[in-house]
């Protein structure tokens, strides 16, 4: 297992270096510049200037070389300079990390908590009614826009409803507030987050869990177990729900891209100082070893979690083995 993990990590490096490559060329062929906002609306600022805030941050050299640049600071764990604000883009980094892993986490747990008993008990009572009334969820779930579902429940539950605050993670009092109250007070901010991060996930797991569910119930083997006189619980969770559970483990991996993307779209709603907003902050002022820095972070997970849910499928099918 060992050999296999290690393999697999050194294969991962020509996969990020090739996603730093497209992605460094991208984001500068995209219009505008990083100094247009220090120059474009200020009259005052000569050609000169420009040309030296041009050679400042490095824009003067042709891009292979810029990338050449950037990648050897990589390779030593630096990862420049913000353009915006001159503070190392690392540290930017590292005090968004922590409440956009957070969210993604929490967001994962309520879709395995709540999306595969879904998917369980929908495809033993196949074509009931309970069914049917899961299949109308999924597929709202997968129709509903991330955006409008925030606004949706900004304007419901936060402004008419008033049960829940609907932007930041911290209320304004909060550093009057004693320990329990400040977990609840960040409890209550990041509710509608993480549902709104979590909806379009359980909508999907929960079908594909349905899916390989309602084909393994119908395998010799579930036949033979009925046979035999043994319990229908006993027959569903000891015998099919571990074969059916493999494909989920796929899905779950790869569904870590979209939860990191998604992260951009309802952070920047709900004013959440994570990864996603800063990224958004950054495209925006064309802030490129932020934007360089945020999407080599999140490269590195998404490829962390192929893995990991390959490492998975030993643990969830013995009849898997890497030598």
């Amino acid at each position: 297992m060992l050999k296999y993990v290690f393999r697999r990590l050194i294969g991962l490096i020509p996969f990020l270096l090739g996603i730093t490559i497209i992605t460094f060329a991208v984001i500068h062929l995209a219009p505008g510049k990083p100094t247009d906002m220090e120059t474009q609306f200020n009259p005052k600022v000569s050609m000169e200037a420009r040309e030296r805030m041009m050679t400042l941050y490095g824009l003067d050299k042709p891009l292979h070389i810029q990338y050449a640049d950037w990648l050897g600071r990589l390779l030593r764990l630096d990862f420049g300079i913000s353009f915006v604000d001159s503070r190392p883009v690392i540290t930017k980094i590292l005090e968004r990390i922590p409440v956009t892993l957070g969210i993604n986490l929490a967001s994962i747990i309520l879709i395995l908590l709540i999306g595969i008993p879904i998917g369980v008990s929908s495809a033993v009572r196949e074509g009931s009614f309970y069914d049917r009334s899961m299949t109308v969820f999924v597929f709202v779930g997968f129709a509903i826009p991330t955006f409008w579902l925030s606004l949706i429940l900004m304007d419901l539950v936060g402004v008419r409803w008033g049960i829940l605050p609907v932007s930041g993670i911290k209320s304004l009092e909060f550093e009057k507030f004693g320990f329990f109250e400040k977990i609840l007070d960040i409890a209550r901010h990041l509710v509608l987050p993480v549902f709104v991060s979590a909806f379009g996930g359980l909508a999907g797991i929960s079908r594909y869990m349905r899916s390989n569910m309602t084909n393994v119930l119908r395998q010799d083997y579930i036949r033979t177990a009925r046979a035999k006189g043994l319990r229908e619980k006993d027959v569903i969770y000891k015998h099919g729900f571990k074969n059916a559970l493999l494909p989920v483990v796929t899905i779950l991996g790869l569904s870590v891209p979209g939860l990191i993307g998604g992260s951009v779209i309802f952070e920047s709603i709900f004013s959440i100082p994570g990864m996603g907003r800063l990224f958004y902050e950054s495209v925006m002022t064309r802030d490129y070893p932020v934007i360089m820095g945020v999407l080599v972070i999140g490269a590195s997970l998404t490829l962390l979690g192929n893995l990991l849910a390959d490492i998975s499928y030993a643990a969830v099918d013995p009849r898997i083995k890497y030598e």
